[in-house]
């Protein structure tokens, strides 16, 4: 079952217990998915992109966090809290520090960035390999160690 019709089993199931919170974040999930497969009229979408669409979804929710937190309204963060966890159960974890080291050493190696200025350089080698496997705040902490922007 590919993460769209996952998304749709799991709606139903959520309103059939009556979890308000998980309801209203798989409609929004969905809805966001629906309206990527109308850009080019398509009638599922590839767990690919379906990530792609559910990261940003992500981010959007700790932006949120971060967000509320800092305007003191710790009851705003602790629902934004609740739907990123709904979110993040369909996304596939993410690589590990140490091995997130590892994938921008050999991007720098690989693409020849020698210093700071270059940074872009060695993210674009090491989005291009693992976009979909590493958290870029953390490549690109790592990468300006590395390269002595950081």
């Amino acid at each position: 079952m590919g993460i769209v019709e996952d998304v749709s089993a799991r709606l139903t199931a959520a309103m059939r217990a009556k979890e308000s919170v998980e309801v209203a974040v798989l409609r929004m999930i969905r809805a966001a998915l629906l309206n990527e497969m109308k850009k080019d009229g398509a009638e599922t979408l590839e767990d690919e992109a379906a990530v792609a669409v559910i990261r940003r979804i992500e981010k959007q929710r700790k932006e949120s966090i971060e967000a509320f937190a800092k305007a003191g309204r710790e009851d705003h963060a602790e629902q934004e809290r609740a739907e990123l966890a709904v979110v993040q159960t369909f996304l596939p974890s993410l690589a590990d520090e140490a091995t997130t080291r590892g994938w921008v050493e050999a991007a720098i190696a690989e693409s020849g960035a020698s210093g700071p200025r270059e940074l872009g350089k060695a993210m674009g080698a090491l989005m291009k390999a693992h976009k979909g496997d590493v958290d870029g705040n953390l490549a690109r902490r790592i990468a300006g160690e590395l390269l002595g922007a950081g």
